[in-house]
């Protein structure tokens, strides 16, 4: 347990509103007029390869732990959003919280992304020999 305790929670917080970017992107049109699906795909490709940079490339503790709460951090801000958003732009509750068995499968596959990012970015840091704790 003592992983869990030197997690650096503004760093997994930051990383996992700066994640945000994807359904920005979405919401505004951005994504449409850039063209579906290569946008979102971009945009994870980009955010995934910050997120490793992020905790490769420094000291922060616990790297894998560290984007895997990146990850589940990303999905309740994903739920929230769109239990905030979707009433205000369609009119109706939509997304997981208007099917709550999808919130498994939103944080499950978000802790699945954080996962990998983690492990890339220790990676980095076994390459860079910088002590991964």
């Amino acid at each position: 347990m003592s992983g869990v305790r030197s997690v650096k929670w503004p760093v997994v917080v930051g990383l996992g509103a700066f994640g945000l970017v994807r359904p920005v992107l979405n919401i505004t049109g951005v994504a449409d007029d850039l063209g579906k699906p290569l946008t979102p795909i971009l945009a994870t490709v980009v955010i995934t390869l910050i997120w490793i940079a992020a905790v490769g490339f420094t000291r922060v503790p616990e790297p894998v732990l560290t984007l895997v709460f990146a990850g589940l951090t990303y999905g309740v801000l994903t739920i929230v959003v769109s239990a905030i958003l979707s009433p205000i732009l369609d009119g109706e509750l939509q997304g997981p919280l208007a099917h709550p068995a999808a919130i498994v499968g939103v944080l499950g596959v978000n802790a699945l992304w954080g996962l990998i990012a983690g492990l890339l970015a220790a990676g980095v840091r076994r390459v860079r020999d910088v002590p991964i704790r």
